[in-house]
């Protein structure tokens, strides 16, 4: 038997979170009272060039991080498919934004573009026993939610217990402060809808990794 086609997935925690993360907060909440167009008062999301606003050494402790991580997802994903040998590879982040939610707002089911990897951190959220205590939402409250690559073709599908493996297909990530989550850019996933005592802030962010000689692995056919 062969698995083929998995869909790689991260969670790391990162050591510093204690020492970074209270910076960050106050950081970006300002930037939040300095956006004169910013219509919400439950749901903020930032424009996702964090990379060039952002100046402060915490932050750059944080993307080191969160570069290190994906760099190693990437490695053991392609272990198979990357040439043999010593390749030269950049790593770019071209996106990194913040977003902040609270009062039941939520984030829509979505993927991202222009990027291999994608990511969220999470800087600030209610204790997990505290959020799931929420009288509606209870343990859905504040979670992010991954579909599987497959949810797309099961409306027409037909199930049976042959194919019991594709019938759970989402997975629900209990977010705790200083969680790092690595996903594959293009799997659908949510923020599903927060209400707390702390407002639930994150970073999200996009990764390229090139190689320097080239990203072309296997030669083209046809005419």
């Amino acid at each position: 038997m062969q698995s083929l086609w998995p869909v790689p997935f991260a969670v790391q925690r990162c050591p510093e979170a204690a020492e970074i993360n209270p910076v960050l907060v106050r950081a970006l909440k300002a930037m939040r009272l300095m956006d004169t167009v910013a219509t919400s008062a439950n749901f903020y999301a930032s424009s996702d060039d964090l990379i060039s606003r952002i100046h402060l050494p915490e932050f750059q402790v944080l993307l080191k991080f969160i570069a290190s991580a994906v760099q190693h997802l990437a490695k053991q994903s392609n272990a198979q498919a990357w040439p043999p040998g010593k390749l030269s590879m950049d790593l770019q982040f071209v996106g990194c934004w913040f977003q902040i939610q609270n009062g039941q707002a939520f984030h829509d089911v979505h993927t991202h573009g222009n990027c291999s990897w994608s990511g969220v951190y999470y800087l600030q959220i209610d204790s997990a026993e505290q959020r799931c205590r929420h009288a509606t939402l209870g343990d859905m409250n504040g979670v992010t939610r991954f579909y599987g690559p497959y949810t797309q073709f099961q409306a027409g599908a037909y199930m049976d217990m042959g194919n019991a493996y594709l019938q759970k297909n989402s997975m629900d990530i209990q977010p705790e402060e200083g969680m790092l989550v690595i996903f594959p850019s293009y799997l659908p996933h949510k923020a599903m809808a927060y209400e707390g005592n702390k407002d639930r802030i994150i970073i999200s962010f996009n990764v390229q990794i090139n190689a320097r000689s080239g990203n072309q692995i296997h030669a083209y056919s046809g005419t």
